[in-house]
C-alpha cells in the first residue's frame, strides 16, 4: 500500500487582509481550495469544500472507487455551498478552487477544478499535473495568446471552472501514476503567479516535506506576496493511507468559516458510507 508524508504551510500574504485559501493533509488525502477572488465569502466556500471533501474521504470505505468517490464528494460540496447561499444569501456568488489527491492503497486520484495547480516531482524534473482551468489557458489553447503574454493580460484572473453555489461543477478527475521516492505538490496560484516552474522545483527537490512548504511559502512572499498562498507537499512511501487525521491550514482551521460543520461533517459521512 503506498501513501502521503504530508505536510501543509499557508499564508495570507503581504497584501490581502485575510486568508481564502484552505487546504488539508493527511497519509490518504492532499487538497488546497482557494476562495475565488473578488467573490463573496470566498474563505466560506474554500474552507467548506474542503471540510466536506476530507469528511467524505474519512467516512469513505477502503475500496470504494476513488474516481466515484471524489465525484460524489464535489457533487454534495456543491450542494453544500447552495445551501449555504439558500441560508445566507449575501453569500451569492462564492466559490472556489479545488485541485485534491486522494491515496486509496492501490493507486492516486487526481480531482481538479480552477487554477490551482498539482505537480510530481520524480527525479530533477518538475512535471504539472494540472491545466488551469482559465480564460487565458483557453486563449493559449487556441493560439491566441502566449504564454509570455499571461502576466499582462486584462482577463489572466478570470477561472471558468469552480465549485460555485450556482453552476454544477464539472470536474477532472484521474487516475495518476506515483511511485515510491515521488514528490509531490498541491498549490494555490500565490505561489505559481510569482515563483517560476524552475525555482518551485529548486525549493521542492530539499529536505523534509515540512521544510519544503515552508520554503515555498517563503518564497511566494518573497517575491512580492500579493495574494494568499498555499502550499501542500507530500512525499509518496509505504504504509496505511486510511488515517483518520490530517493537517489543516487557512480558511479550514476556523470553523467561522464553514457553513455548518456538524451538518456537513454528519452527512458527508453517512452519504459517504452510503455510496461504497
Amino acid at each position: 500500500m503506498l501513501r502521503f508524508r504530508p505536510a501543509a504551510a499557508s499564508d495570507r500574504g503581504l497584501v490581502r487582509p485575510g486568508n481564502e485559501d484552505s487546504g488539508y493533509a493527511s497519509a490518504g488525502l492532499l487538497l488546497v481550495a482557494d476562495g475565488v477572488g473578488g467573490n463573496a465569502a470566498g474563505e466560506v466556500a474554500s474552507a467548506s469544500v474542503a471540510h466536506v471533501i476530507a469528511s467524505f474521504v474519512l467516512g469513505s470505505r477502503a475500496r470504494q472507487d476513488p474516481v466515484a468517490l471524489l465525484s460524489d464528494a464535489i457533487e454534495y460540496a456543491f450542494a453544500h455551498l447552495s445551501d449555504g447561499v439558500r441560508r445566507d444569501p449575501a453569500r451569492a456568488g462564492m466559490a472556489t478552487t479545488l485541485t485534491a489527491l486522494l491515496a486509496d492503497g492501490d493507486g492516486f486520484t487526481l480531482a481538479h477544478l480552477g487554477d490551482s495547480r498539482g505537480y510530481l516531482l520524480r527525479g530533477p524534473a518538475l512535471q504539472q499535473l494540472t491545466r488551469d482551468d482559465t480564460l487565458v489557458q483557453e486563449l493559449i489553447d487556441e493560439g491566441r495568446i502566449t504564454r509570455q503574454d499571461v502576466a499582462t493580460h486584462p482577463y489572466r484572473s478570470v477561472v471558468v471552472r469552480s465549485v460555485a453555489a450556482e453552476t454544477t461543477p464539472v470536474a477532472t478527475i484521474l487516475r495518476v501514476g506515483l511511485e515510491p521516492g515521488d514528490r509531490v505538490l498541491l498549490c494555490s496560484d500565490g505561489l505559481t503567479d510569482l515563483v517560476p516552474d524552475d525555482v518551485i522545483a529548486g525549493l521542492l527537490d530539499e529536505g523534509s516535506p515540512t521544510a519544503a512548504a515552508r520554503r515555498l511559502v517563503d518564497a511566494a512572499l518573497t517575491a512580492g506576496g500579493r495574494d494568499n498562498v498555499t502550499c501542500i507537499v507530500g512525499d509518496v512511501d509505504e504504509g496505511n493511507p486510511h488515517v483518520r487525521n490530517g493537517t489543516l491550514v487557512g480558511a479550514h482551521r476556523n470553523p467561522v468559516n464553514l457553513i455548518d460543520p456538524a451538518a456537513a461533517l454528519a452527512q458527508s459521512l453517512a452519504r459517504g458510507a452510503a455510496v461504497g
